[in-house]
């Protein structure tokens, strides 16, 4: 059996790194479901190709051997995720790979879904198919961070958005924080809302800011944004609203909220809260209200962080967005709940008085939290950090 490390590794790389790029077209589009690429090749050129645009619609290997057509027997079919073997919201993509006649399939990274998980790949086996895997899977896992998070334990990516001065001040001490960024960098914030399955706040950043917390880009203003080709598929997609999550223990989000005038809400509180006029004047303007157990220790509102992103999970929840204040960044950062820091960082200084990036009081120099930095980049005036803790 050929492995990754034989005289094709270079070969492989090459189309795999094509099956990547194809994938991540259905960064927008694809949620909940993982977002896939799928090449085939045959005598060294590439027949056919195919992504996963959303869920409910055609897998990846399903668009690629639909476009190959008789081509792709006896080709190689790289794919950016194990084929799945079960019936789920579309028919399995194996038993078409096997009925069009491939002959080969390379693939990045195997399925951490329970439901797939090494079945794919031993039914192509168990049909005569030569199977290669583990080709670019580093990079197949860093496009599908909260599939692999949800599925390996239960709960979403969390990415936090922070935008500070120089200085590390979020607001000033009355609470005004309007604009510390830039349009540019603002715009480049619609990219990361988009991606995600829901955007959190809690409470407070809703009485203080009234923000409305949607994605005001288009699905080609969006493409084109993130660079991606001007392709007919993805203007023919419908635009999507990343529910948004509230964490409000005591129900304090005004009836007229705007976060409240478009797309789904929950507001998650205490389970005595759920039952309330306060929670029945919540239902009346389309907000779902879902209780969540207290935390024992005064996290955010009172709730239990742990049990959010658990019932996020049970939601298909991949990517978590959160834009709040330094109060429940500050919780996320303690319970170890972060796992992406995306800060943005203006050109100017708001002073010792203003408020902190985190609420995290830490006493001595052993207690701080390292991060490695991912990624640097400019947008406009603005320094963009990504950022990830270290183990």
């Amino acid at each position: 059996m050929e492995t990754a490390t034989t005289a094709q590794t270079a070969h492989d790389r090459r189309h795999m790194a094509r099956a990547l790029e194809l994938a991540d077209y259905g960064r927008f589009s694809a949620d909940p479901n993982p977002r896939v690429g799928c090449v085939l090749v045959r005598d060294g050129r590439e027949v056919a190709a195919g992504l996963h645009w959303q869920a409910g619609a055609a897998h990846a290997e399903v668009n690629a051997l639909a476009a190959a057509g008789v081509a792709a027997r006896g080709a190689t079919a790289y794919v950016t995720l194990e084929p799945c073997s079960h019936h789920g919201r579309t028919p399995p993509c194996v038993a078409e790979l096997i009925r069009a006649g491939v002959a080969r399939v390379v693939i990045a990274m195997q399925d951490p879904n329970p439901r797939v998980c090494g079945g794919g790949i031993a039914a192509l086996r168990d049909a005569g198919v030569e199977v290669i895997t583990g080709v670019l899977e580093e990079a197949a896992r860093a496009l599908n961070p909260g599939f692999v998070q949800r599925m390996e334990h239960g709960r979403p990516w969390v990415r936090v958005k922070l935008a500070a001065s120089l200085d590390g001040r979020t607001a000033m001490a009355s609470g005004e924080s309007k604009w510390i960024t830039g349009p540019a960098a603002r715009r480049d914030v619609q990219l990361w809302r988009a991606r995600a399955g829901a955007i959190l706040t809690g409470s407070g950043t809703v009485v203080a800011d009234d923000p409305r917390l949607t994605v005001r880009l288009k699905p080609g203003e969006l493409a084109a944004q993130a660079g991606f080709p001007d392709l007919p598929q993805i203007h023919d997609l419908p635009p999507r609203q990343p529910l948004r999550v509230i964490l409000d223990a005591r129900l304090r989000t005004p009836p007229g909220a705007q976060i409240l005038q478009t797309g789904t809400v929950w507001i998650l509180t205490g389970p005595e809260m759920a039952q309330t006029p306060a929670a029945d004047a919540l239902r009346g303007r389309g907000a779902e209200v879902r209780p969540v157990p207290l935390a024992d220790t005064g996290a955010e509102g009172g709730l239990d962080l742990a049990a959010v992103l658990q019932e996020l999970g049970r939601a298909e929840i991949n990517e978590l967005h959160v834009e709040s204040g330094p109060g429940l960044a500050g919780a996320l950062a303690r319970g170890g709940w972060v796992d992406e820091w995306l800060i943005y960082q203006a050109p100017l200084l708001l002073g010792s008085n203003a408020r902190p990036l985190v609420e995290w009081p830490l006493a001595r120099m052993d207690e701080r939290a390292e991060l490695e930095i991912i990624e640097s980049r400019w947008v406009g005036d603005t320094l963009r950090l990504r950022a990830h803790p270290r183990s």
